[in-house]
Parts: C-alpha cells; structure tokens; sequence
C-alpha cells in the first residue's frame, strides 16, 4: 500500500512538476520577448530625440550612440534609419548582411524575429528587429512647414534572448528537479508517518498470532478504531468459542460419571436380569438426554458476528403455535407487541432457542395470558441497532430472592413442575454471548412474571 501511494505521489508530482515548469517557462519566453521588444524601442526613442533633419536633406544623429555596441562593427546591436532618399545606419552594420528594411507608415510599430541575417564571418544569425514610422517637422523657406516621414529600425543579434532563455531553462529545471526531489523525500516521510499506525497494528496483529498479546490495544486513531474493534470482537469470539467447547465437554463428561458410575455399580452387584436390564434403560435415556442437552448447548452458544438481521414475528408465531398445541389444555392466549422496526441481529438458532425458552417458560406458568414485547433498542452511529425483548405472563410470577436462584442452571422454580431447569440457563448464555442483560421482576401488566432482554448496538 505504501508502494502504491508512493507510486501515485510520485507521478502526479513529476507530472505537476513538469506541467508548472512548461507554464513557467513559456511565460518567461513571452516576458523576455516583450523585455526584448521595449529594449529596442527604448533605444529607438532615444534616437528619435536627438536625431534632426537639414534641409540640405542630410540628417544629424548624435555621436554618442544610446549603447557604445552601435559603434563596434558586428557587436550584434544595430541601427538603422530610412527617409524617402536617405538611410543611416550604425557603425555596426558594417560587416554582416542584414534584411532590408521599408518605410513604415507614421506611428506604426513593428517588432518581428528571429530574421535571418549573415554574419560578418559568413556564419548565419538571426535578429530581432524594432522598426517605427515618425515624421519630422521641419520650417519650410516660405515659412511653412514640411513634414518629412522616416523609420528608425534597431536590430539585436537573437543570442541575448536565447542566452537568457538557456540559462532561465536551466535555472528552472533545475530547482524544480531539486525541489522534486525534497518534496518526494517530503512524501516518503509524510507516509511513512501518516501508515504508522497501521504498521501498529500489524505489529500488534503479529503479537496476538504468536500468542505474545490476547487482544488489540485501544490506542489507536480513531480512523482505525472500528477495525481494531472488529478483530478484538473476533478474538474474543473465537476465545469464547474455544472455551465454551471445552466448557462442553468437561460438562458432559462430568454429567456421564454419575451414569456410568451406577451402571458398574449394578453390574458388579447381583441384580437380577431383569432389574440390570430396567437400570441400564433408565440410565441409558438419562445419558440420552444430558448428550442431547450439551450438543444442544454447544450449537446454539456461538453465532457469527456479522449476521443478516432477522424478522422477530415469524419465528415467534411458528414458536407460539406449537406450544398452544403444547398447552391446549389451559387454554392461554399469547399477544404480540412487535415493533416494525425492530430485527434480531444474529442467527435465526439463537432467536428460536431464546424465543422458545421464554415462551415456554411463560406458558408453563401462566393462568391465560402471555405478552410478547418487542422493540427497536439503542442505536450508534456506524452500528447495527439493539433489541429489547420481554415476555410478561399472569402466573404466580418469582419472588426477588429467589430470581438469582432460579437463573442456576438446573435449578427449576418448583420441583413438583416438570422440566429440567436449564432453559433461562440456555437464555442467559445466548444474552451473554450477545454481550445483553436478562432482566427478571414482576410485569406491572400482567402482574406475573417478567424477563426482559436487552441486547446493545452491534459492530
């Protein structure tokens, strides 16, 4: 990933780089044209102000040139002014062959280059050239006045401009390559700082493989924190998991001694056959029965984490439908009160088994009313929503000392009442799991019994 960004980084900046210095220089080409161009026309200025026609039709022009380089053939700065049966050049236009030059209409301006030029040795140049049509203004022998139209053109060799172009080019590409260079070195640092954290959790996943760690720290940036959360929720998972199936079968080999211990009882004694035969049924089932309760146990204790939610209603009429079959005899009557909103986030096993507890428990107490309560629990921002559940009955309902008893597992509310007393166990486990609350009191609708499940937002 550092590679990739890296990568991308380092492209769009040369790309930036090379777009800003192709602006930049085609800006300072224009700029340096236009210095240019107001070079030759200040040089022509100055020779328009000093410079005066005779009537003779000879023209004076001062014999010190705005820039001593008029002066030395060849030097590359060339002067030049034409009338209609005049022309003056500098003295360095003696030496190359430049281009001819025509009369320009009063105040019209021209700039043009490079033109070709031969040089003095015979080699080829090129020039930039200024030209500007003016008239002059002079008294006429009868008094009036006589206009006499001329151009003062000014050449300079393309060498300055393209020197000047040369070394801006090269100051420019240069800086750029080194500030390149610094703001690549810049990125590098800037990743490997701004992935600091995920290399913490790399370093700190590795921790948790090699058994070094049992979970993922919390001090991590918020950005990371629902992923940290994530694989600590895994972990845990996985660890309860694992310890509930060792939980599994320590129990249900503790629970298989006691059979098992009778059974070689009554075969080293003398039992007769027929007594031998009824023992081994009797402990037969009740193995029977603890080996369908643990494997029951063990399937509906784990669930995944990120299940698909699931529609409470449903499962809670197919539930009900058989335990008023069940219960045909007192005649109870369940009612729902089922938010719209409201879904189990987890799997459809654990709802049944919750549901079916519940409902069973509540139909076996009650004198004729049942009251399923479902509604939509608390909500956070980036999670899945929780669930409040109760089931309310009109039966005798349990005295608050005797609630705490009664969650045992194998603890049954009334001895003389058939059952095992493990359901509210398997419901406490489930809750647990689902890191919920059971609630158990008195229903101030029903006056009966209460259990109420909260489960909290999930990941």
């Amino acid at each position: 990933m550092r590679a990739r960004q890296l990568l991308t980084a380092s492209v769009v900046l040369l790309a930036f780089l090379a777009l800003t210095g192709y602006v930049l220089y085609l800006a300072f080409v224009n700029v340096a044209g236009q210095l240019q161009r107001d070079r030759l026309h200040a040089y022509a200025i100055k020779y328009v102000a000093d410079i005066e026609f005779f009537r003779s039709g000879d023209i004076y022009v001062p014999e010190v040139p705005p820039d001593p380089r008029f002066d030395r053939p060849g030097s590359g700065l060339y002067a030049v002014i034409i009338s209609r049966d005049l022309r003056w050049e500098s003295m360095s236009t003696r030496g190359p062959q430049l281009p001819d030059v025509d009369m320009l209409a009063p105040n019209q301006e021209e700039f043009r280059g490079p033109i070709k030029i031969t040089n003095t040795d015979g080699t080829r140049g090129e020039v930039f050239r200024y030209g500007i049509g003016l008239t002059y203004v002079q008294e006429s022998d009868s008094g009036g006045e006589i206009e006499i139209p001329y151009s003062v053109y000014i050449m300079e060799d393309e060498g300055t401009l393209a020197r000047q172009i040369r070394l801006f080019r090269g100051a420019l590409w240069t800086g750029l390559g080194i500030s390149g260079l610094a703001l690549l070195l810049f990125q590098l640092l800037i990743l490997r700082w701004s992935l600091r954290p995920l290399d913490n959790v790399v370093t700190e996943l590795k921790s948790v493989q090699r058994g070094q760690a049992n979970r993922m720290s919390d001090q991590h940036p918020r950005e990371l924190a629902p992923l940290t959360e994530s694989i600590n929720a895994l972990i845990e998972s996985e660890r309860e998991n694992l310890e509930r199936q060792r939980n599994t079968m320590s129990d249900l080999a503790h629970s298989l001694k006691t059979p098992l211990a009778v059974l070689r009882t009554r075969l080293d004694g003398d039992a007769s056959e027929a007594e031998l035969r009824e023992e081994v049924a009797t402990q037969l089932r009740r193995m029977n029965d603890m080996v369908g309760y643990q494997l029951g146990r063990a399937a509906s204790g784990g669930h995944k984490l990120f299940a698909a939610p699931v529609l409470i209603e449903p499962h809670a009429e197919q539930i009900v439908r058989g335990l008023e079959k069940i219960y045909a005899a007192k005649g109870v009557i369940c009612e729902f009160e089922i938010d719209e909103r409201a879904r189990f986030h987890g799997e459809p096993g654990d709802l049944q088994e919750l549901l079916g507890n519940l409902l069973e428990n509540a139909f076996k107490w009650a004198k004729s009313r049942v009251l399923l309560t479902v509604q939509a629990g608390a909500s956070s921002a980036g999670r899945r929503p929780g669930l409040i559940l109760a089931v309310d009955d009109d039966g005798p309902g349990i005295p608050e000392d005797r609630i705490a008893h009664v969650l045992q597992r194998g603890v049954r509310g009334d001895e003389r009442v058939q059952g095992h007393g493990i359901g509210l166990a398997i419901v406490q486990d489930i809750v647990r799991s689902y890191r919920g609350v059971l609630d158990v009191g008195r229903s101030t609708e029903l006056s009966g019994a209460r259990f109420e499940v909260t489960l909290p937002p999930g990941l």
